[in-house]
């Protein structure tokens, strides 16, 4: 019995012994992202190894991250920081080293050709452990490739208040071939097409409220004949083919496809190609009426001025803007022309449907060559969900950037309340921080703010759908002559008729049917179809 407990003792002596020698084998520390990029923002020296700062296993919450360890993490923004960048990322920093044992070298790739800086980024293998993304900056196809972490199961421990609170639509538009690789911004942005006009003008000559195609009509004769302008005075092709898509609730998809749409929202597999279609037809001759009473001139497609210059030298009515585009321009006259008084008419309300800009439009992701993308999502976390650092971080630092407004915690105003009016030093803070914006922890900035954005924002909202088109992004290589032939035509045939700027409509567009068909118009349909049909069934989408 002696020896079995001997025998016993000495093997346990052995196998605590083989546990401590592959414990300090594993102990070494690897590289926590020490970066090459330039840090046009902060000064933060770069830690390259992990520290510990004394954290006591037998006392730490199992339940809870491991944050014993300070590191420091590299993070990547597109464009350029502010000028108080470097003093906003020092008080994030001390936040950071406080509650999560953490420091962030923010980064930024500036706007000059940012593109190639970007790719290079990601293809270069540098160590980032967060970095922008985006649907126009390429996050499918970088997906795709294996560019970004798939985040699927750290989410729910590392980041558990934004997976709870971002909805599901979000997180299926963020997922590529079934894996999540971005957290996108909660924040959804509303950008139909429509027109600003002249509202001072319509309610002088006693025109209709502008609320169809009739009524627009009725405004453009009325301001062509009394005020003796051209409404639409430069080039009109916006104005018009955004129009026509809306007015049809044709839904473009496939990108850069020209002439190819869905019929409808409701019937996303219905896909043609619209020269072909009874409704251009209709449109057409419509157009042509309205080129013949000179709501345009004859040389719009070649005009390189902007309609919305005309309207600010009493020469012009309508001008082109998506809703922000509206907000932005309406602001700008009421300091340039203040006695002009502005409407706005977006297309959506023809069919009563508008659609966010997709969900991934701004997000956030995780390279693959992140060194701990797990403290990664716990900064990204608190900065969604913690007013304190989602204010400093979109406003700057309160008295310096922006004041709480006293009244309603809701507004903030800039420059802060107490700056001399004479201060020409102040610039209201900002840097491109759309990837991690949130509704609900948005404030309104009082000061430039569209009065009349908050109505359309309701509007926009209650009639809201899922974007189900952006999401077909394709790669047109098999197809890349037939396209480019294609979109030649278009310039040379179906621009002159959409603007009525031919003798005869029937015989032109027949010519024009004829012209497309032999580019290759069927074979660039037939693959945004089969395309099209992919995403479709790997979203569900009927």
């Amino acid at each position: 019995m002696k020896r079995q407990i001997k025998t016993f003792s000495t093997l346990l002596i052995a196998l605590m012994m083989m546990v401590t020698v592959l414990a300090a084998c594993g102990s070494s520390d690897s590289d926590n992202g020490k970066s090459t990029g330039t840090d046009t923002s902060t000064d933060t020296k770069s830690t390259d190894t992990a520290t510990d700062t004394g954290g006591d296993d037998k006392t730490a919450d199992a339940s809870k991250p491991d944050t014993s360890k300070k590191v420091q993490l590299v993070w990547y923004l597109l464009g350029d920081a502010h000028k108080d960048t470097p003093k906003v990322v020092e008080e994030w920093n001390k936040m950071l080293e406080k509650d999560l044992n953490v420091t962030v070298k923010l980064n930024f790739t500036t706007w000059t050709d940012w593109t190639t800086k970007y790719n290079l980024l990601l293809a270069s293998g540098e160590k980032i452990d967060m970095i922008f993304a985006s649907s126009w900056a390429d996050y499918y196809k970088f997906a795709n490739q294996g560019a970004f972490m798939p985040l699927d199961d750290l989410l729910p421990t590392y980041a558990p208040e934004t997976w709870k609170s971002v909805p599901q639509q979000d997180w299926k538009e963020a997922t590529v071939n079934g894996k999540i690789y971005a957290v996108p911004a909660t924040y959804p942005e509303y950008t139909p097409d429509g027109i600003v006009y002249r509202e001072d003008w319509r309610k002088e000559l006693n025109l209709p409220e502008i609320k169809d195609l009739d009524s627009i009509e009725a405004y453009l004769d009325g301001v062509k004949k009394a005020k003796n302008v051209t409404p639409i005075n430069g080039k009109a092709y916006n104005e018009i083919f955004t129009m026509f898509k809306s007015y049809y609730n044709y839904q473009q998809i496939g990108g850069d496809s020209g002439v190819v749409v869905a019929k409808s929202y409701d019937a996303p597999r219905d896909i043609v190609a619209y020269p072909f279609t009874t409704e251009f037809e209709q449109w057409a001759h419509k157009m042509k009426e309205w080129k013949d009473k000179g709501f345009w001139k004859s040389d719009t497609l070649s005009d390189q001025k902007e309609a919305g210059d005309a309207i600010k030298t009493g020469q012009g009515a309508v001008y082109w803007r998506n809703a922000p585009g509206a907000g932005g321009y309406i602001m700008g006259l009421q300091t340039s022309n203040p006695d002009i008084e502005m409407g706005y008419f977006p297309f959506s309300r023809f069919n009563n449907l508008t659609m966010p800009t997709l969900s991934v439009n701004n997000a956030m992701a995780i390279p693959k060559s992140a060194a701990n993308p797990e403290r990664s999502l716990m900064v990204l976390d608190k900065l969604r969900n913690d007013p304190k650092y989602y204010d400093l971080m979109n406003y700057g630092l309160e008295g310096t950037n922006y004041s709480v407004d006293t009244t309603d915690s809701k507004y903030i105003v800039s420059p802060p309340a107490g700056t001399p009016k004479d201060d020409k030093d102040h610039t209201a803070y900002g840097v491109a921080s759309w990837g991690y914006r949130v509704e609900s922890m948005e404030r309104v900035k009082q000061a430039g703010g569209w009065p009349g954005f908050d109505a359309l924002l309701t509007e926009f909202k209650s009639q809201s759908k899922p974007n189900i088109f952006a999401g077909v992004l394709m790669d047109y290589a098999p197809v890349k002559s037939q396209q480019a032939a294609v979109n030649s035509v278009i310039q040379q045939y179906g621009m002159p008729i959409m603007m009525g700027l031919v003798p005869d409509v029937d015989k032109a567009i027949a010519n024009y049917r004829k012209q497309l068909e032999a580019a290759g118009v069927n074979d660039v349909m037939d693959y945004i179809k089969e395309q099209a049909n992919k995403y479709y069934d790997s979203q569900g989408i009927k």
